[in-house]
């Protein structure tokens, strides 16, 4: 195939089984970039991005992810993945679900287009209607209204992952 992004679009997969080496802070901007300049309904781009590489407060929103999940100690709900990109949507946006889950797949692309793998992993809403996370976006100097909508989780892959074909009869035409 001959068109890049057509290729990426195909053959990118998530990865549940990350490697614990840093991703090179070039590459991370380079991914939050990409989803910075995801469609969003009227240009509004009423989302915003959350890195997070430090340990201490990825192990601390892993935790309450956990929680949240419902699995037992000791289980990683981000398989790994050392770096974790969270995306929130402005809710006064009315169209912030779907701004935030195009910002979530351009950036899942561009890691993919980068040689890292990703993840989109659920429950930001819950953690961030939390005091726990409404107390992280404070400290974080994020104000106003904002939903979780995921967490691209970030990293090298440990294991490579098969094209699985699509399945038929998901297409109509007239």
């Amino acid at each position: 195939m001959s068109n890049e992004v057509l290729k990426a679009m195909k053959e990118r997969r998530s990865i549940r089984n990350f490697k614990p080496d840093a991703v090179p802070k070039d590459t991370l901007n380079e991914i939050i970039e990409a989803g910075l300049y995801a469609a969003s309904g009227r240009n509004k781009q009423g989302t915003v991005i959350v890195s997070v590489t430090d340990k201490k407060l990825r192990d601390k929103i892993m935790e309450m992810n956990r929680k949240i999940g419902g699995w037992d100690e000791g289980f990683d709900p981000f398989y790994g993945a050392p770096a974790m990109l969270i995306v929130l949507g402005d809710k006064s946006v009315p169209t912030y679900i779907y701004d935030g889950s195009l910002v979530m797949g351009n950036l899942m692309l561009a890691a993919h287009s980068l040689d890292m793998g990703s993840c989109w992993i659920h429950r930001a809403k819950q953690e961030f209607e939390s005091e726990d996370g409404k107390a992280i976006l404070k400290e974080l100097g994020i104000e106003g209204d904002f939903e979780g909508i995921g967490h691209c989780a970030i990293g090298y892959p440990a294991e490579e992952k098969e094209i699985i074909p699509r399945k038929e009869n998901r297409v109509f035409y007239k």
